[in-house]
C-alpha cells in the first residue's frame, strides 16, 4: 500500500487565486483547509452547551490528554512514513511489546529505568530499520512488511510474558515519566506538543522535510534529481520506530503493569488521525498539525458522545467510520489534484 503524498501547492489556494475569486469561491476553496479545525471548535461548544457540568471542565480536559496523548505520538510517528509515501503498522503491534520490556527489564532484571528506557528506544530504533531495509532493500510493500514484523513483535510479546501480567514495584522516576503535572495538566500533553512543534520544523522547513515530501510524491523524480530516496525512506522508518519505542515507554509508566493485551486498541485511532489529518490544514498532504487536528477531532467526539452515555462500542465504531470517511475524502482530493493537473494552462 502506498500514501502518496502530494506537493505542498497542491490543493491548498494561493493568495492570488483567493484574490480573483468570488466570496463563494473563497469559501469553497477554503472549506478543505480549515473545514476540521472549524469541525473541532464547533464539537467544543456543542458539548459544552449540552454537557455543561462535565465536558468544559479542567478534569475533562486532563481526562482527555492522558487517554489520547500515547495515540496522538503514535498517530505522529505513523505518519512520518507516510509522508514518504509508505506506511508503517508496528506502531500498533510495537507499542504491545515496548511497554512490556520496559517493565520487564525493571521487574525481572533489575536494571536501572534509565538503561531500561534507552534499551527498549535503542531496540525500537533497530526494528525501524529492518523495517526500512525490507521495504526499500527486500523492495516488499511497506503494508505487507510492517504487518509481517508487527505479527513478529507481538508474538514475542506472547511468549515473553506467557500470556501472564507483568507486575512490580517500578522506581518513582519511571513513574514520574508519566504521572507529572505542569500547571494542573498530565506533561504527556506537553511532550506531544513538543514533538509536534519538532516534527513541523524539520518537515516544513529543513531540507530532510522536503526531500521527504518529495520521494512521498514521486520517488522516480526525486531520485533523479539526486535525493537519495533509500536513505531517507529508511530514515523515516526509523524515526517512526523510535517514537513509537517512546510511547511505549509512556504506556508502561502510565499503566504500570506489563500485558499482551493492551496495545493493539491503538493501532486504528493513531492510523485514523494520520489519515484525518491528510485532509486539513494543507489538504492531500499528510502534515503534523492536520494529524494534531484530527487526534483533537477523535478525543472530543469520543469523549462527548460517552460522556452521553454511549456503551463500550462507541469508540471502536466511531474509529472505524472517522477512518473511512478520512480516506474517502483523502482520495477525492487526490482525484481532484490529478484532475487539476491535466488541464491545460491557461496561456496570455
Amino acid at each position: 500500500m502506498a500514501i502518496n503524498s502530494v506537493r505542498s501547492d497542491a490543493l491548498e489556494p494561493t493568495r492570488n487565486e483567493l484574490a480573483r475569486a468570488t466570496p463563494r469561491e473563497r469559501v469553497v476553496r477554503l472549506l478543505p483547509v480549515y473545514g476540521l479545525p472549524i469541525l473541532m471548535v464547533l464539537l467544543i461548544i456543542l458539548f459544552s452547551v449540552l454537557l455543561p457540568d462535565t465536558f468544559p471542565t479542567l478534569l475533562d480536559l486532563r481526562s482527555i490528554i492522558a487517554d489520547k496523548a500515547i495515540i496522538a505520538m503514535l498517530s505522529l510517528a505513523a505518519m512520518i512514513p507516510m509522508v514518504s509515501g509508505k506506511i508503517d503498522l508496528t506502531v500498533g503491534y510495537g507499542i504491545v511489546l515496548w511497554h512490556i520490556l520496559a517493565i520487564s527489564l525493571q521487574v525481572n532484571y533489575g536494571v536501572p529505568w534509565p538503561v531500561a528506557v534507552l534499551v527498549v528506544i535503542a531496540l525500537s530504533a533497530v526494528v525501524g530499520l529492518l523495517n526500512g531495509i525490507l521495504v526499500e532493500v527486500a523492495r516488499i510493500d511497506s503494508f505487507i512488511a510492517t504487518l509481517g514484523t508487527g505479527t513478529v513483535l507481538y508474538a514475542i510479546a506472547l511468549w515473553h510474558t506467557g500470556g501472564q501480567q507483568v507486575v512490580g514495584m517500578l522506581p518513582n522516576g519511571f513513574l514520574h515519566l508519566n504521572a507529572t503535572r505542569i500547571i494542573g495538566l498530565p506533561i504527556t500533553g506537553f511532550y506531544v506538543l513538543g514533538l509536534a512543534f519538532v516534527m513541523w520544523f524539520v518537515l516544513e522547513h529543513l531540507p530532510i522535510g522536503r526531500y521527504l515530501y518529495a520521494i512521498g510524491a514521486n520517488p522516480k523524480a526525486a531520485a533523479l534529481n539526486g535525493i537519495p530516496v533509500q536513505r531517507y525512506t529508511i530514515a523515516a522508518f526509523v524515526a517512526s520506530g523510535v517514537l513509537t519505542g517512546v510511547a511505549g515507554v509512556l504506556l508502561a509508566s502510565k499503566l504500570r503493569i506489563g500485558q499482551a493485551s493492551v496495545g493493539l486498541e491503538y493501532l486504528l485511532p493513531a492510523l485514523v488521525g494520520a489519515f484525518l489529518g491528510s485532509t486539513t490544514i494543507k489538504p492531500g498532504r499528510v502534515n503534523v498539525w492536520g494529524t494534531m487536528v484530527g487526534i483533537a477531532i477523535l478525543a472530543i467526539g469520543i469523549a462527548g458522545i460517552q460522556q452521553f452515555g454511549g456503551s463500550f462500542w462507541v469508540e471502536p465504531m466511531f474509529n472505524g467510520v472517522t477512518l473511512l470517511i478520512a480516506i474517502g475524502i483523502a482520495g477525492y482530493a487526490q482525484r481532484r489534484r490529478g484532475a487539476a493537473a491535466l488541464k491545460p494552462k491557461a496561456t496570455n
